[in-house]
C-alpha cells in the first residue's frame, strides 16, 4: 500500500458533510459567547458598564477581569508554547497590552443576541501608545533567551574580514511582512462541564497539549480535561498553540453552568491566534571571481509580543545550505505591542530563505554565473556547521530535474530579454529545505472478532491525508487490505502524539503505527499457536510466514488462518501498543533534512506592474514518499502560500493605535484559483535509512520555503528591478 495513490479514505464524509469539525458538535442547552477585544493599543481597562447590556434580552454573562475567576496559570511539560515568557492570562487583570486583546466575553442565548451585546458593551480606557513597528526608533532589539531552542549567534572563520577583502561582494537588506494564517475554519471551541470535568470539543493541531495546558490554566488534573478534534479545516500552524478563546470557553461554561460554544469571527482571528512575524534581514556575500563564496553573513530581526517571547529558525539554514569558511549568523527580537506570533507554514526557514537565495541570485547576475552553476560550485558535501555527513542531500538532484522539467535552457540570462507580445518575461529559480523532525509518539492497534483493525492515536489532520497515510502504513505492516484498517485520530484519550506540525507526524506517528501493527502482528501469531483447533497450532515462530492477512507454516502453504479467524477465535480484541522507536545518536552522527528546488515563470505588463505567476514547477527530496498523490496535493498548498506570501500577504497595523486594518478578507489579499497557474510537482528517488524507520521527510513545510525568493527572481529577470520586500506589489514595481 505505501507508495500508492490511494485517495483519501475520509473524502466522502467531508463532502457530503459528515465530517465534524470543532463547532459542529453542539450539545443540548447550549449557550452562545462572543468575545470583546480592547479597542485600543496599549494600557488600562478603567472601568465596563455592564448594566445596559446585562439587561438585554437572552443575556446570561457579562465576564470580564471584574468577575472572572482567578485561574492557576500552571506550567506543564510537553508543551510546544515558546520556551521563554508568559501565555496571555485572559481576564485576570485590567491590562491591555494589544488591540484586540480579549478583555470580556458575553455569553448568551442566541449568537445574534451575543454579538449585539458584546458590540453594545461601553469600555473606558486609560491610554499610551504603543509600539507596533520594529523600525520604530523606540523600539529595541533583545537577544533572545538562551533556554530557547533557536541559536542567537553562530560563527566559522571570520565573515568579517573575508566579506571586507572579497573580490565580490554584496551587502543588501530584506524585509519580509507580517501574515496571517486565514485557514477556512475558523477558531471555535465548545467548553462543557460535568462537575470537575471539562469537555472541549476545540480545533487544535495538537490535542494532548490542549488538554495539558487548560488544565495547568484551572489547576485540575489532566485526567479531568478531554479534548475532541477529529476534523480540521486548515490551521497551517495557527492551531498549534492553545489561544485565550479556549480558555475564555471554558470560563463562561463554568461561570453559567451550561455548555457554552465560542466562534471566532474572521476579524478577531487577526488578533489573538498568532500570525507570521515581520522580520529584518541583512545578507552579506563574499565571492571569488569565479563564483566560490569566500564569506556569508546574515542577520535577521523578527517581532515578538512584550510578554514572551517567540522564536524560529530564520538563520538556521544558512549554515549548512552552501559550503563557506566563513559564516556568520545573528539573530535578534524586538518587542512589541502585539500578541505573540506563532508557527507558520515554514516557520523561518520561509524566510530565512528568502534572503539568502535573493542574496544568491543579485551574486550570481553581479559574477556572471548561471544562477544553478552558482550553487553548483558552492554546493557542500558535509554539514559544515557541524561537520556531520548528510543523512541524504539531494538538492543538486532536483536541480536537474527541475530544470529539465521547467525548460531553463531556453533562459536568456540577460534581464529585460524575454517577451512574450508586450509582457516581459522572467525566470527564477530558489533553493528550498526543511529539518527533519522526529519525536517520541505512540498508537494502539486492535484486532476485533470481525477481521477489523482499528488503530488510535491521539494525532490531527489539518488536511494533509492523515487518516488516509496512516491507513496505508497500517494496511502494509499487516498486510491486510485498506478497507479491513480504520484509523482515528483527534481525541485526547487516545495514545499521545507529538503535534501535528513541523513536517513530523509521518516520521513520528506513522512509525508508532508501524510498531503497533507489528506487535498486533506477533501478538495475533501468539493467539493463532495457541488455539488447539488453529491449522498453526503449537508451531514456533521459525515455522510461521504471513502471506497477506493469513499466517501459514511454512511447510504447509495451504493451510492457514486469517486475522478475521484469529479475532473470531479469541471471542475478544486482541490489542497491542506501540511506540516510535528511533536511535537517539542518529541525530547526532547526521545532519537530516529535506531539500528542494522551485523554478517559476512570471509574466509582467510594464505598463502598469502586474505580475502574474504563469508556471511553478518544484522538485523535492524528501524520502520514501508513503502517497504520491497526497504528497503532491501538499506540494501545490505551500507552493500557493508561498505566491501569496511574495505577491499578496501582508498584515497592515495603524501605527496610533496597533489595530490592524485589513482584519478581513477583502483587503487581506491572498491567491484564489484565478492567480493560480500550472503547477508541476515531482519527487526524486531518495532512500534514506537514517531519518525514521518509515524512512520519510515532512513535505508540509518545504514546499513553501523556495516559492518567495525564486517569484523575487524571476521578477528581476523579467524587469531589472530587484525588490527586497515582501509582497511584491504593483506599487513596489511602479515606484522602484
Amino acid at each position: 500500500m505505501i507508495g500508492n495513490p490511494v485517495l483519501r479514505v475520509d473524502g466522502r464524509a467531508k463532502v457530503t458533510g459528515a465530517a465534524r469539525y470543532a463547532a459542529d458538535f453542539n450539545q443540548k442547552n447550549q449557550l452562545y459567547a462572543v468575545i470583546v477585544g480592547a479597542t485600543v493599543g496599549l494600557g488600562r481597562v478603567t472601568a465596563i458598564d455592564v448594566a445596559s447590556v446585562s439587561r438585554m434580552p437572552g443575556v446570561v454573562a457579562v465576564i470580564s477581569h471584574l468577575n472572572a475567576p482567578k485561574l492557576a496559570y500552571g506550567t506543564h511539560k510537553g508543551s510546544i508554547d515558546p520556551a521563554v515568557g508568559e501565555r496571555l492570562h485572559v481576564l485576570q487583570d485590567n491590562q491591555v497590552r494589544f488591540f484586540g486583546q480579549p478583555i470580556a466575553v458575553v455569553v448568551a442565548e442566541s449568537l445574534d443576541i451575543a454579538e449585539r451585546a458584546a458590540a453594545e458593551l461601553k469600555v473606558s480606557y486609560s491610554r499610551q501608545q504603543p509600539v507596533i513597528d520594529p523600525k520604530d526608533p523606540k523600539a529595541q532589539q533583545v537577544t533572545p533567551d538562551p533556554r530557547g531552542r533557536v541559536h542567537a549567534d553562530r560563527s566559522r572563520g571570520n565573515a568579517d574580514a573575508a566579506v571586507a577583502s572579497a573580490p565580490v561582494k554584496i551587502d543588501e537588506r530584506y524585509d519580509t511582512a507580517r501574515e496571517n494564517h486565514n485557514p477556512m475554519e475558523p477558531h471555535a471551541t465548545i467548553a462543557a462541564w460535568n462537575g470537575n470535568r471539562l469537555t472541549l470539543w476545540s480545533k487544535s493541531q495538537f490535542v494532548v497539549n490542549e488538554q495539558a495546558e487548560i488544565a495547568a490554566i484551572f489547576g485540575i488534573p489532566v485526567q479531568q480535561v478531554q479534548v475532541v478534534c477529529p476534523f480540521i479545516g486548515g490551521a497551517f500552524g495557527t492551531s498549534l498553540r492553545t489561544w485565550p478563546h479556549v480558555t475564555l470557553a471554558a470560563i463562561a461554561a463554568r461561570h453559567v453552568g451550561r455548555p457554552v460554544k465560542l466562534v471566532l469571527s474572521r476579524k478577531q482571528m487577526f488578533f489573538t491566534t498568532g500570525h507570521r512575524p515581520r522580520t529584518l534581514q541583512r545578507v552579506a556575500l563574499g565571492a571569488t571571481s569565479d563564483g566560490k563564496l569566500v564569506s556569508l553573513i546574515q542577520e535577521a530581526n523578527g517581532e515578538t509580543s512584550r510578554y514572551e517571547q517567540f522564536v524560529e529558525a530564520v538563520t538556521s539554514a544558512t549554515n549548512y545550505m552552501v559550503s563557506c569558511p566563513n559564516v556568520s549568523t545573528r539573530y535578534r527580537l524586538s518587542p512589541l505591542d502585539t500578541s505573540t506570533p506563532t508557527y507558520m507554514r515554514g516557520p523561518g526557514e520561509a524566510t530565512n530563505m528568502f534572503a539568502l537565495e535573493c542574496a544568491l541570485d543579485e551574486l550570481s547576475y553581479k559574477l556572471g554565473i548561471d544562477p544553478i552553476e552558482l550553487r553548483r560550485r558552492n554546493e557542500p558535501t558535509v554539514d559544515e556547521e557541524t561537520q556531520k555527513p548528510f543523512s541524504s542531500r539531494s538538492l543538486m538532484h532536483c536541480y536537474t530535474e527541475g530544470a529539465e522539467r521547467f525548460g531553463w535552457a531556453r533562459r536568456d540570462p540577460k534581464p529585460r530579454s524575454m517577451r512574450d507580445g508586450r509582457l516581459l518575461i522572467g525566470y527564477g529559480v530558489a533553493s528550498a529545505t526543511y529539518p527533519v523532525f522526529y519525536a517520541p509518539a505512540n498508537a494502539l492497534a486492535r484486532l476485533l472478532p470481525s477481521g477489523i483493525v482499528e488503530v488510535e492515536a491521539a494525532a490531527s489532520d489539518m488536511g494533509p491525508g492523515t487518516y488516509t497515510s496512516m491507513t496505508q502504513v497500517a494496511a502494509e505492516t499487516l498486510g491486510l487490505p485498506m478497507d479491513q484498517v480504520r484509523f482515528r485520530l483527534g481525541y485526547s484519550v487516545y495514545p499521545a502524539t507529538p503535534p501535528h506540525g513541523g513536517s513530523m507526524t509521518m516520521a513520528s506517528v506513522g512509525s508508532a503505527v508501524r510498531a503497533a501493527c507489528i506487535e498486533l502482528r506477533r501478538l495475533a501469531e501468539g493467539a493463532a499457536v495457541a488455539a488447539p483447533q488453529s491449522p498453526v497450532f503449537k508451531a514456533s515462530v521459525e515455522q510461521l510466514e504471513w502471506k497477506q492477512d493469513r499466517v501459514y507454516r511454512r511447510e504447509n502453504a495451504g493451510s492457514g488462518i486469517s486475522y478475521r479467524e484469529i479475532g473470531n477465535r479469541a471471542g475478544k480484541p486482541i490489542e497491542a501498543q506501540g511506540s516510535s522507536d528511533h536511535d537517539p545518536e542518529l541525530p547526532k552522527r547526521y545532519s537530516m533534512h529535506a531539500f528542494g528546488a522551485a523554478f517559476i515563470e512570471v509574466a509582467v505588463d510594464p505598463d502598469v506592474g502586474t505580475i502574474r505567476v504563469r508556471r511553478t514547477v518544484g522538485v523535492y527530496g524528501a524520502g520514501r514518499i508513503i502517497n504520491p498523490f497526497l504528497a503532491r496535493s501538499q506540494c501545490i498548498g505551500g507552493i500557493v502560500g508561498g505566491i501569496g506570501m511574495a505577491l499578496m500577504e501582508s498584515t497592515a497595523l495603524d501605527p496610533r493605535d496597533g489595530r490592524i486594518v485589513n482584519a478581513h478578507m477583502a483587503d487581506y489579499v491572498v491567491p484564489v484559483n484565478l492567480d493560480i497557474s500550472n503547477i508541476d510537482v515531482s519527487f526524486v528517488e531518495e532512500n534514506d535509512p537514517h531519518v525514521n524507520p518509515l524512512g520519510v521527510k515532512g513535505l508540509g513545510e518545504i514546499a513553501i520555503v523556495g516559492i518567495a525568493p525564486a517569484i523575487a527572481n524571476a521578477v528581476y529577470h523579467a524587469t531589472g528591478k530587484r525588490i527586497r520586500t515582501l509582497p511584491i506589489r504593483i506599487e513596489n514595481m511602479l515606484s522602484h
